[in-house]
């Protein structure tokens, strides 16, 4: 009898890690089939034209998307001075020092907020900004993204610091040290490293919206000057080209997306590989 349990436990096991393996390569494989693809379709279309000339009048072939480029580093560069301090105290708030109702409606809006669909920011942000301003600008796209970062930059930043043991904090209020004197030179550093990952996921989150910024940013063929004119975006660039009868549009379109991923990958490659050596000689 207790080998017929153990053979079944064995097959119960042997059953899982298949499936778990499968599901496992079915998600790499997934991911590797469209950066595959999306670079197959777009690097033909990258030079050095794409990267440093403004885009070509409708119907010329050739051009590039400098300014979309330039564009999104602006938006996404806005967002995060505005979404990343909010939402990195908020969870600071709620790790270390929210504990009663606050906290709970805090957590609550955060969710709700991280639910919002993105075309119904970029309308808010349309009413708040675009309006009375009386014109499409970049200082109105930064603002609508940096509205989508705050919830993520919330959760996250709480439960990374979460993560760190009750015992660091008390060594640390044994040696007499206050508690946000604890927060800001032990917890904090201590969790460094998943923060930063928590700050790169919330760009990559944002880095590919498009229905916020034709509510806020809109789109320009040319350099966009200043904070308060329209701007260029790659999305918005993408999705402009992609359904536009034209074929070398089309080329381009699969370009600026291997473009986009790629920015992505790289602010994420490279922050996973700097930030262990600052911590080594800290």
């Amino acid at each position: 009898m207790k080998s017929d349990s153990m053979t079944l436990r064995r097959w119960v096991n042997r059953v899982a890690l298949t499936l778990t393996g499968l599901c496992a390569l079915v998600t790499v494989s997934t991911l590797f089939f469209l950066l595959g693809y999306i670079t197959l379709n777009g690097i033909g279309a990258i030079n050095w034209e794409f990267l440093t000339q403004l885009p070509k009048p409708v119907g010329e072939t050739g051009g590039g998307m400098a300014n979309a480029i330039v564009g999104t580093a602006k938006l996404l560069g806005l967002a995060s001075l505005i979404g990343v301090p909010i939402g990195f105290f908020g969870g600071i708030y709620l790790s270390e020092y929210g504990h009663g109702r606050l906290a709970f409606w805090v957590r609550y809006a955060s969710d709700v907020l991280n639910g919002v669909p993105s075309i119904v920011i970029g309308i808010f942000a349309y009413i708040l900004i675009v309006l009375p301003m009386k014109g499409f600008s970049t200082l109105a796209g930064g603002f609508a993204l940096g509205i989508m970062m705050i919830p993520i930059a919330v959760r996250t930043t709480e439960e990374f610091l979460r993560l760190i043991p009750a015992s660091v904090r008390e060594a640390s209020y044994a040696l007499g040290v206050r508690q946000w004197k604890t927060t800001v030179f032990v917890v904090i550093p201590a969790a460094a490293r998943g923060l930063m990952t928590g700050i790169l996921l919330d760009l990559a989150r944002v880095a590919g919206e498009t229905a916020p910024l034709l509510f806020t940013a809109l789109n320009n063929r040319i350099w966009s000057h200043g904070w308060t004119e329209p701007t260029s975006s790659l999305p918005v660039m993408i999705y402009t080209y992609a359904i536009s009868p034209y074929e070398d549009w089309h080329r381009q379109a699969w370009a600026a997306a291997l473009v986009l991923m790629l920015l992505v990958l790289v602010v994420n490659g490279g922050a996973r590989i700097l930030l262990p050596r600052r911590r080594e000689t800290a």
